[in-house]
């Protein structure tokens, strides 16, 4: 028996103005997509940007109702202390990227599937919406992007939130065989 599930409506709306938005991060990001998160965030008025890195390799535990979740390792024979290595890197470039960006901030380590994890992210801090860059440029990205799916996609199908996306990479429309 399925269950009706609640669509996107203006009664759903979360106005940017007193809430905060939530930037996605990716490995090896441009800092182009953290800033246009601050500046958008800033420009309406966003109370805050939480910016968030899912880690595919880990599980969620446990969730908190602040949007930080307890997570373990898929692999419990792996190593389990890389991935406090790789937020102290995530928090050291947002620190450097984000110093003059005028708004609070906050770092969130998730773990899991990336459209679910930001969209309880999202849920707990009541966020007006999501930023999200698209995939790095090159050929590798394109197979990720395949197999893994687009996150900005997933999360325009499975939340009521607005996504938006900053472009990384843009093809030249005149060089291309279709102009």
């Amino acid at each position: 028996m399925s269950h009706p599930v609640p669509q996107p409506s203006p009664e759903r709306m979360v106005p940017v103005s007193g809430h905060p938005l939530v930037l996605a991060l990716e490995p090896d990001q441009p800092e182009l997509v953290a800033l246009t998160a601050a500046e958008w965030a800033r420009a309406a008025g966003a109370s805050a940007l939480y910016c968030a890195y899912v880690d595919q390799a880990r599980y969620v535990a446990q969730e908190y109702p602040d949007g930080t979740v307890l997570h373990a390792p898929i692999d419990p024979d792996g190593l389990d202390d890389a991935w406090q290595a790789r937020e102290r890197t995530y928090v050291a470039h947002l620190e450097s990227v984000l110093a003059d960006a005028g708004l609070p901030w906050e770092f969130r380590y998730l773990a899991g599937r990336p459209d679910r994890a930001l969209t309880h992210l999202a849920r707990a801090v009541d966020a007006a919406g999501f930023v999200v860059g698209t995939r790095a440029p090159g050929p590798g990205a394109r197979v990720r992007e395949f197999v893994d799916g687009s996150v900005a996609v997933r999360l325009t199908h499975h939340q009521h939130r607005p996504v938006l996306i900053v472009p990384l990479e843009v093809i030249d429309w005149r060089a291309s065989h279709w102009s």
